[in-house]
């Protein structure tokens, strides 16, 4: 493996002759990015976000390119990193380093250098050499958010560094958490003085966010991408619908038709996720915590069963609930002989790698990169992808560019707004309004082939909506 690359610019990437491939990719991705072209083409001339300090944490692909070069465009000083160890396109990395742009982001980062990297993307060197940090974060389940609330709190007399640690990833945190309380004494503090909002990417760091907010420990406004319609009922439903066979399929030329698989969950990326593999010809079962959803699931013709019920008979398992502990040890040990088992949520928590690995009798064999061989004492053995953490990153390139240009058209009309009405809002979380919502649905018409019906004032009057929108009211579920 190359060691990454880590010259005397501001940046740290696996590869860097691997620019020229990298940005003829991002140029396919803009192509099929409509909605955040035209936001870029709008907004750049106005420079909306000029000299603010940005850092994003959100998986570094050839889309997560064109989104970090557009809020440059608008003016930005961007630093980034990945949301995921193994979700970086090196080439797109190092095409973005390339042009200018910090990024520090490489596929197979170990959890230390995760967290590492991450701190690199939040420090930024003002013009007396003084380190601080971002006026404004885009972040992807929340690490960034996590890492500058826990430094500060650290600085403000918390000792739950000194706390017993339940996995290896939250040890890691609080040590370079203690490292830069050595290092760098009152940064953190810096940093919150000047930091002014964060959007969030996705279901797992929106729930960190209400919890945070709920607790009253909320230190900026945060705006809930991830709640609006076209990003929720697109990058998570259809998006998933592509890209998790897609990982499947790359990591392992399994035949998913005539097979048995098993869902853990029926949200928007769940549902996605269910009709992926079903058309594909597999026997699709769900499972459930919340009636609704259940229901929902039922209707659509899936059977729906506790995990439990499933042991012995599936034969490929996805996790995508958000939640921990869906898939236990036991639950492995109790799987069909060579069952296969994959996760799309955002963190590896929801199946349980950490007793896995250390269980006592179990082999480990790697096949190829993010594709796990484990054999259990009797003889039994499952398949893990991506060492349980995103299979259609780790194993695939995630969605289509398409697809993402909704969510992150979302993220830079967010980011305008968080500073331009920096003042005006309050430490709680917000969700952009149903107008922008409709706006950018409306910039991926043209592109594939949509032409919509337009109101006549007397209908718009009959159902009391304006004639451009919006259409439905911010309760409606689409």
């Amino acid at each position: 493996m190359n060691a990454p690359t880590t010259l005397a610019q501001d940046f740290k990437v696996r590869d860097l002759s691997l620019a020229e491939l990298g940005r003829k990719r991002i140029t396919m991705a803009e192509e099929e990015m409509p909605g955040l072209m035209s936001i870029r083409a709008k907004y750049a001339p106005l420079k909306p976000l000029a000299g603010v300090r940005l850092t994003g944490s959100l998986h570094m692909t050839k889309e997560t390119a064109v989104l970090l070069e557009t809020l440059g465009h608008l003016g930005a000083s961007v630093r980034w990193a990945s949301c995921n160890i193994f979700s970086t396109s090196d080439d797109a990395a190092a095409a973005v380093a390339a042009a200018g742009t910090p990024v520090f982001a490489w596929k197979g980062e170990t959890l230390e250098e995760y967290w590492d990297l991450a701190l690199d993307a939040i420090t930024f060197t003002l013009p007396d050499g003084t380190l601080t940090g971002p006026e404004l974060v885009v972040d992807d389940g929340g690490d960034v958010t996590l890492l500058i609330h826990k430094g500060y709190e650290l600085e403000n007399g918390s000792d739950w560094v000194n706390t017993p640690s339940d996995n290896h990833e939250v040890k890691v945190i609080k040590d370079l958490l203690k490292k830069v309380a050595v290092e760098r004494p009152g940064f953190w503090t810096r940093v919150v003085k000047d930091w002014r909002g964060v959007s969030e990417e996705t279901t797992t760091g929106v729930h960190r966010l209400y919890q945070m907010m709920e607790a009253g420990k909320l230190l900026v406004p945060a705006i809930n991408v991830n709640d609006s319609v076209t990003k929720s009922k697109f990058d998570n439903l259809y998006g998933c619908r592509e890209s998790l066979a897609d990982g499947i399929k790359r990591a392992t030329d399994l035949m998913i038709a005539g097979k048995v698989a098993v869902v853990c969950g029926y949200g928007d990326v769940g549902k996605g996720s269910a009709h992926s593999l079903r058309g594909l010809g597999a026997r699709v079962i769900v499972t459930e915590i919340d009636p609704i959803n259940a229901l929902q699931a039922a209707m659509e013709g899936f059977q729906v069963t506790t995990v439990e019920d499933t042991l012995g008979l599936g034969d490929i398992y996805v996790t995508t609930t958000g939640n921990k502990d869906i898939i236990t040890l036991e639950h492995m040990q109790a799987m069909k002989h060579n069952a296969l088992v994959c996760n799309i949520g955002h963190f590896d928590n929801e199946i349980q790698m950490d007793r896995l690995n250390t269980a006592e009798g179990v082999v480990k064999l790697n096949i190829k990169p993010q594709v796990d061989h484990y054999t259990f004492a009797n003889g039994k053995s499952l398949y893990i992808l991506a060492e349980g953490r995103l299979v259609n990153l780790g194993c695939a390139n995630g969605h289509p560019a398409f697809v993402m240009s909704n969510s992150f058209s979302n993220q830079t009309l967010a980011q305008i707004d968080l500073w331009k009405n920096k003042d005006a809002y309050e430490k709680t979380v917000y969700r952009l309004p149903k107008k922008l919502d409709e706006e950018v649905a409306a910039l991926h018409l043209e592109q594939i082939g949509v032409k919509l019906t337009k109101l006549t004032p007397a209908q718009a009057e009959y159902l009391g909506v304006p004639v451009e929108g919006p259409y439905k009211p911010e309760h409606y579920r689409y």
